[in-house]
């Protein structure tokens, strides 16, 4: 009961966050048979964060989509090392980019590009160089889309899969909710596409070993890096820096509002700031 009662006054404090940030997967951007860029989607997105951010919230969109939009562009099936990887990175991420702005510009919203690396929160100096450049976007009213530099990163500077980009971006802008946008629903006690017998979890409490075990590393497709695990992690690093956490399905981004207006839908993970929270100890680990 306590556990009930817990989720519902979660869910209801949605609606008063006041600094977001979304991130949004590659399969959730693309044709699946093409992948090439899904508008109708897209348009559905753009009105959705506008929205929010004229209610006088702080948003930040963590888009994947750079690499899957410059392999459609170019009729690439399948990347066959870094260097054709970087880029296909930059061709598409000027496309993707490019329909972002004309998108958000139909609601009269700016939008600015981020591109970071693990470096830039690894070094103190790019680390608050970064946060105050958050900072005054804010200030100016734009909202910032932000992907891993995958044009230049090289293995030992990459996160690997933007659900941990986004949960530490959180914690570096001091965000009080992360949404992980998917095309799963939100966390199961195993993969309901192979165990017809996995549960639904609607609400976790805290990030602990036990949940860890739940996490499966494949998503099932071949546009998304980051498996469930990334998503823990992520839970982890957001949770502990005190925001809370979304998983939910983005095959309708209209869930969006849906989940600010305290909706059921997706695995909520409730906040449990540390007060030594230090996000360079969380990035050694990755």
């Amino acid at each position: 009961m306590e556990h009930q009662v817990n989720e519902i006054k979660g869910r209801e404090s949605l609606k008063d966050k006041k600094r977001i940030v979304i991130k949004i997967g590659s399969a959730s951007l693309v044709h699946r048979e093409t992948g090439r860029l899904n508008l109708p989607k897209l348009e559905i997105l753009a009105r959705e964060v506008t929205d929010l951010h004229n209610q006088g919230k702080d948003v930040i969109i963590v888009s994947s989509g750079a690499i899957a939009v410059g392999r459609g562009a170019m009729g690439i099936k399948k990347v066959q090392n870094l260097m054709e990887k970087q880029a296909c990175a930059a061709i598409g991420q000027v496309q993707l980019m490019m329909i972002y702005h004309k998108l958000f510009a139909e609601y009269g919203q700016n939008v600015a590009q981020v591109l970071m690396s693990k470096e830039t929160f690894t070094e103190p100096e790019m680390r608050f160089n970064a946060r105050n450049t958050f900072e005054e976007l804010f200030t100016l009213g734009a909202i910032p889309i932000v992907n891993e530099n995958d044009t230049v990163s090289t293995y030992d500077i990459q996160f690997g899969d933007n659900d941990r980009l986004s949960a530490v971006v959180a914690a570096l802008i001091k965000a009080d909710l992360l949404i992980l946008l998917s095309d799963i629903d939100g966390l199961y006690t195993d993969d309901p596409r192979v165990n017809p017998e996995a549960s639904f979890i609607s609400f976790v409490d805290s990030v602990d070993e036990h949940l860890l075990g739940y996490a499966k590393q494949s998503t099932g497709s071949s546009y998304s890096v980051g498996g469930m695990a990334t998503k823990l992690l992520a839970a982890d690093i957001a949770s502990s820096a005190g925001a809370d956490m979304l998983i939910a399905n983005a095959k309708d981004f209209r869930i969006i509002h849906r989940l600010i207006e305290g909706g059921p839908e997706g695995t909520f993970f409730k906040a449990n700031a540390k007060d030594d929270f230090y996000l360079i100890d969380y990035l050694e680990k990755m």
